[in-house]
């Protein structure tokens, strides 16, 4: 049975949103909409996941102030 890591989930919305704006400005570089798997879009969401990932993990497993035990 294959183990989804729950951060993930918590993960794929901000990766969402950085594909969506990628696209958006690819788009507007280039003055005509940009499909999803456009390869400059993929690299560059690639070299952004690459420079904020560790940042996002950290940020979506740190406990909430209402989940710490005191």
């Amino acid at each position: 049975m294959a183990f989804v890591d729950p951060v993930l989930f918590r993960e794929l919305p901000v990766i969402q949103k950085i594909i969506a704006d990628e696209i958006w400005l690819e788009g507007e570089r280039r003055g005509r909409p940009v499909p999803v798997d456009d390869p400059v879009v993929r690299e560059q969401v690639c070299t952004i996941i690459l420079r904020i990932g560790a940042e996002l993990r950290t940020a979506l497993t740190a406990p909430e102030d209402g989940d710490a035990v005191r």
